[in-house]
């Protein structure tokens, strides 16, 4: 049986004796505790269903490169895939300030959430758009959206692409995964504008990408500065379907897995170009395509 631990933060009596029945706290607020995935995913479920303002992190026994994956629940710590790694971030706490605090449901909010909604009766459920972003590293709240790529499959296939102005120092460890260079951001478009742009194309389309979280994190975080509301959209993660269809590749990075499926490209780690290739991908995973239709 699978090793799960699960701790527990301003909790309620009721969700902690719950807990007690399937594992053993074995400090407050600390459970361990051996059983299958059906009862893991459902006392989760419980814990996420009675946490109320509390928080909660999970660390369970999962077959990946570390032998473990993490699952968090109203936690300053984020829990993030880096190319098949699970990693859990505790990003640098920000200050609010007085005009942040302010920021309520904007005019450009209300609008986009208007419109999302008067065209959702239009809206084939065939219909998705891939994104892929690349940023300046890993944390939503410490670095920045640097260049953004998608592709909607509607009536017709149409490409959305977008350079972000970057202010700051370009990491060389990003230069040269991706190739961007400083003076292409110089050249890009303002991070409001180009999100506006993207969620534009969007609409309410279903949304896939491979560590898709890990995207929407990103965006969700653009929106929240802007005092926007967050990405409503349903959202598939490639990357989860492949470990259902592919259980022991020695890695769960894309250029790993689209090799698996036959394909032969380079991932270049650059937006539109890998949103191409997570595309193809999707076309190729078992089961997923079926959920769009």
């Amino acid at each position: 049986m699978p090793f799960t631990v699960i701790t527990l933060k301003s909790s309620p009596s009721s969700l902690r004796g719950d807990l007690t029945k399937w594992m053993q706290e074995i400090a407050t607020g600390v459970y361990v505790g051996n059983f299958n995935k059906k009862v893991r995913e459902e006392l989760w479920k419980r814990v996420v269903e009675s946490l109320g303002p509390g928080e909660a992190t999970m660390a369970y026994a999962f077959r990946n490169e570390i032998g473990y994956k993490f699952e968090t629940h109203n936690s300053g710590k984020i829990a993030i895939d880096s190319d098949g790694i699970p990693l859990v971030l505790i990003p640098n706490k920000i200050e609010k300030t007085q005009e942040q605090d302010k920021h309520g449901f904007s005019k450009e909010a209300k609008f986009r959430k208007a419109k999302k909604y008067r065209g959702s009766r239009e809206k084939k459920k065939e219909e998705y758009v891939v994104l892929d972003l690349e940023t300046t590293g890993l944390d939503p709240l410490g670095d920045s959206i640097i260049e953004i790529g998608a592709i909607k499959r509607a009536k017709n296939m149409e490409e959305f692409h977008t350079m972000v102005q970057y202010k700051g120092e370009l990491k060389k460890t990003i230069q040269e995964l991706t190739g961007i260079m400083e003076v292409e951001l110089e050249k890009g478009e303002e991070e409001k504008i180009a999100i506006e742009k993207l969620l534009d194309f969007i609409g309410d389309r279903p949304i896939l990408g491979y560590n898709i979280d890990f995207d929407i994190k990103f965006i969700n975080e653009s929106l929240k500065k802007q005092g926007l509301d967050k990405i409503r959209n349903k959202t598939y993660d490639i990357m989860k379907y492949v470990k259902r269809e592919k259980l022991f590749l020695k890695n769960y990075q894309l250029q790993t897995v689209i090799k698996e499926y036959g394909m032969e490209e380079k991932v270049p780690h650059r937006a539109l170009e890998d949103a191409k290739i997570i595309q193809a991908l999707a076309e190729k995973v078992k089961g997923l395509m079926e959920k769009l239709k």
